[in-house]
């Protein structure tokens, strides 16, 4: 059965349920890219990721690749990782990386980024399937591994994300077409019903494509201030700060916050979820 996810849009302004206990079927999820540049505003995003914490009890954060800038030694990621997202993973929340383009590949080894020594993995949270990609090298091999994966899963929710974006209106990357050409028509096959990725360091969302709804989230630590260039395909866009992305998946609604570092949100709605006859 095909699946029709429809939206509903609510800008600069908290959702109805976005706060409270979890209930049993509730997955909630912080989304960071390009996080980690150990900058004064990676911290200051890092802490307005705590205090939404304390109104929506989020346990895992998914990370869009350029996790670590610049050297990779053992006191990089302390500074660029450890220290700044330290209270959440003190509070025992788990992080759940992708490479991108900056990343060694070897830090699939590094523990606290639940790869599992994979480039590319998946793993299920409750009714939520979500697929890691390594968009920097999709080789025959990963593309047959996604599409078995994706056939074989039948999680209610499936969520994709990864590096280098399909569909951008970044001014520095934008869309990544070639990846689009051999990723999209298996999302549209097997129903994959969002996708998240950085690389453009802009907070985007785009319009559904063929069905599926797309972000880019790639301003956690990096910034190029105002580089959007909206098209028909914006939906919405904030690139005057950094900024992160807050879920909550509740049986067949996705409700999402984008969250400034100052603390706004920028960016509000929700992803219903409704059966196709």
């Amino acid at each position: 059965m095909r699946l029709l996810v429809t939206i509903v849009l609510g800008v600069l302004g908290v959702l109805p349920g976005a706060g409270g206990a979890p209930t049993q079927s509730s997955v909630r999820f912080a989304v960071i890219g390009d996080s980690g540049t150990g900058d004064r505003v990676q911290y200051e995003v890092a802490r307005q990721m705590v205090a939404a914490r304390t109104r929506m009890p989020f346990e895992l954060v998914i990370m869009l690749g350029d996790n670590i800038y610049g050297h990779q030694g053992p006191d990089d990621f302390v500074q660029k990782f450890e220290r700044p997202y330290k209270p959440l993973l003190d509070a025992g929340v788990r992080f759940y990386a992708a490479l991108g383009n900056h990343d060694n590949e070897h830090n699939r080894f590094y523990g606290p980024f639940n790869m599992g020594g994979e480039r590319y993995y998946t793993y299920t949270v409750k009714n939520v399937r979500f697929f890691v990609l390594d968009s920097d090298y999709l080789d025959p091999k990963q593309r047959t591994w996604i599409e078995n994966a994706l056939r074989n899963a039948g999680d209610d929710w499936k969520i994709c994300y990864f590096h280098h974006p399909l569909y951008s209106d970044g001014g520095r990357h934008g869309s990544q077409v070639d990846l689009r050409v051999v990723l999209e028509p298996m999302f549209v096959k097997y129903d994959v019903n969002v996708v998240f990725s950085g690389h453009d360091h802009i907070y985007e969302r785009l319009k559904p494509q063929n069905g599926v709804h797309y972000f880019v989230a790639g301003a956690a630590g990096q910034l190029r201030k105002g580089d959007v260039r909206p098209s028909e395909m914006t939906a919405a866009a904030f690139a005057q700060d950094q900024s992160f992305v807050l879920v909550d998946i509740t049986g067949d609604d996705m409700t999402f916050e984008a969250i400034s570092r100052a603390g706004q949100i920028v960016d509000s709605g929700v992803i219903h979820r409704e059966a196709r006859p």
